[in-house]
């Protein structure tokens, strides 16, 4: 564990924080957007996911749940328009 900051002072503890969150936070709103608003929380998962990984994430098997979860939620959404033959869909 480092006590003091590099020499060249950038530090990279913040940023993989954030991209730790960002990878819980894509896994949550994955596992909720295949029961609700999926068309929204999908995309949005999608996009953590990918984002906390390019960011070099520690919770890796997280975003990658969050970034399968956000695809499954539109697969969930494009096969529920096709049984129902509307644009949206419900229970």
């Amino acid at each position: 564990m480092q006590l003091t900051a590099p020499a060249n002072g950038t530090t990279s503890t913040p940023t993989r924080r954030d991209a730790d969150g960002m990878a819980v936070a894509s896994f949550i709103l994955g596992l909720v957007g295949l029961l609700v608003l999926n068309v929204f929380l999908g995309p949005i998962a999608i996009a953590l996911a990918g984002a906390a990984l390019w960011r070099g994430t520690k919770r890796r098997g997280r975003a990658f749940l969050g970034l399968t979860l956000g695809v499954a939620d539109l697969v969930v959404l494009a096969v529920a328009m096709e049984m129902s033959n509307t644009v949206s869909w419900s229970l």
